[in-house]
């Protein structure tokens, strides 16, 4: 089974974000999969610095075997850095517009 970790940007964006996230944590849940959600992990967690917060996302990316990266990505520091380091450990990659694409693709 694939183990999915949720990229893409919080930074700077209303609620950092979070519901798209928990959208897509759902979405990918109700498929069959298991998901590592950082806004969950955020949520869970104390004030904790930038760099804080990216050291312990990195810890917990690396027990996926595929980052799947939000719109918006690209705009992200540490959605940038977390795609590097999923790249240099051969996590496989996926853009979650193109996944719901190609689910609703094979649902039809």
């Amino acid at each position: 089974m694939k183990r999915f970790y949720i990229s893409g940007p919080m930074t700077g964006l209303p609620g950092l974000n979070f519901g798209a996230f928990h959208l897509t944590a759902h979405q990918l849940r109700a498929l069959g999969y298991e998901v590592v959600n950082p806004a969950e992990k955020q949520s869970e967690s104390e004030d904790l610095s930038w760099e804080e917060y990216l050291k312990q996302d990195l810890q917990q990316m690396l027990t996926c075997d595929t980052i799947a990266l939000l719109p918006g990505w690209q705009a992200s520091k540490g959605a940038h850095l977390e795609l590097h380091v999923a790249h240099r450990v051969g996590m496989n990659v996926v853009d979650v517009a193109q996944l719901h694409r190609d689910e609703i693709a094979e649902a039809i």
